[in-house]
């Protein structure tokens, strides 16, 4: 029997096996000695950490069996000189073998936790923008903290303290220390209020991590929001942006306050409120009376604020004075009467203590000069009043 089969290329039924390009191996930059070099110190870096757990568990770095104490090889058939070991021995090594293996497991387990806890408090501490305060802490990963353990070596840090200084002076002032979320949001009202009343930027510019040095004492002296806004009003609108007169009073008043340091008087938390504002307030009724070209002594401004006297009534009431003064001043030489002074004027004009006879008095020079023309002239009384006293 015959058959035309044909091998290889001629049978149609052939196919070419496909070609297959052979894999290379990436080359690598380094040279044999650098190699070396790493494999060298990846040897080193595990036998530094095995030697621990050796010490522990009593195996000999050398042979992986027991440490067999000097001299007893002999006595106890122990790996002296070539000697073979025991089954005992053999079970002994394949317990410590074991046990260090199981100490890798916990010490791994331990680092994943540890590292779970740091990535928690890593992605909190991001929110606010003080993530590389937390980086430091990751060389305690492998002991396995836990979330609040880290919290607390964190807020050991040096780092921690010197961004968080205020709370240190609050624990000491008997006030309790404030989150690390509480803190910052207070930063963030801090400036949002300076910035909105247009107060220089170097009163609330931040640094890198968020810090601003005056806002250590407001939250040091638990100052809220609401009292640093009405600190900032009462700088600004009742002295900065107030009539000369206000300044001038305030600096004359008080020389500890400078023109340059009104603000940061006033925005400071070691003076209380309510003196920054009582003497503001002498400052308005002492400008006032400036402004009416009258004396002003801080004594005598601060009594009238004690009886109520404000800003808007003293501005009043001086322009009222400064208008008579001088004239009344003048009757009471002319006619030999107790003379007129401001503080006579100021006793009737804003109804403090002697006003009753202030007025008593003023009435007086006004009936003797009316009552000496009349005479002379034949004028009347009340066209007197009118031309000549109508002023006073």
């Amino acid at each position: 029997m015959s058959t035309n089969f044909v091998y290889g290329s001629g049978n149609p039924l052939f196919k070419e096996p496909k070609k297959t390009t052979p894999k290379t191996t990436p080359k690598t930059t380094e040279t044999k000695a650098q190699i070396d070099a790493r494999i060298a110190a990846n040897t080193q870096k595990l036998v530094e950490e095995l030697k621990p757990l050796q010490e522990k568990y009593g195996i000999d770095p050398d042979t992986g069996g027991p440490i067999v104490p000097a001299g007893a090889g002999g006595a106890s058939g122990g790996v002296t000189g070539g000697s073979t070991l025991t089954d005992e021995q053999i079970r002994e090594n394949e317990r410590a073998y074991q046990r260090q293996q199981d100490a890798a497991a916990e010490a791994e387990k331990k680092r994943r936790a540890g590292q779970s806890a740091y990535d928690i408090l890593l992605a909190e501490f991001n929110q606010y923008g003080l993530g590389t305060l937390v980086e430091p802490l990751k060389g305690l990963i492998v002991s396995g903290p836990s979330e609040a353990e880290l919290t607390l070596a964190l807020r050991q840090t040096d780092a921690y303290k010197k961004r968080f200084a205020a709370n240190a002076q609050r624990i000491a002032s008997g006030l309790r220390a404030l989150s690390e979320g509480e803190y910052v949001q207070l930063e963030d009202q801090y400036q949002n209020i300076m910035r909105n009343y247009g107060l220089p930027a170097s009163y609330y510019t931040k640094d890198a991590t968020g810090k601003q040095e005056g806002f250590e004492k407001f939250i040091a002296g638990d100052v809220s929001p609401t009292e640093l806004e009405d600190r900032v009003v009462t700088a600004q609108k009742r002295v900065i942006n107030a009539p000369a007169e206000v300044t001038t009073a305030l600096k004359q008043f008080y020389p500890d306050i400078t023109n340059g340091d009104i603000l940061a008087y006033t925005l400071d938390p070691s003076k209380g409120l309510a003196e920054i504002k009582r003497k503001v307030t002498a400052a308005e009724i002492g400008g006032a009376a400036l402004g009416a070209r009258l004396g002003a002594t801080v004594g005598r401004a601060e009594e009238l604020a004690r009886y109520g006297v404000t800003a808007e009534t003293a501005r009043a009431g001086f322009g009222a004075i400064g208008g008579g003064l001088e004239r009344g001043s003048q009757l009471a030489n002319i006619y030999q009467q107790q003379p007129y002074t401001q503080t006579l004027a100021e006793e009737e004009v804003f109804n403090l203590p002697g006003q009753t006879d202030a007025q008593r008095k003023r009435k007086k020079i006004i009936g003797l000069e009316q009552a000496e023309f009349a005479g002379q002239t034949g004028i009347t009384s009340g066209a007197l009043g009118r031309e000549r006293a109508g002023s006073f």
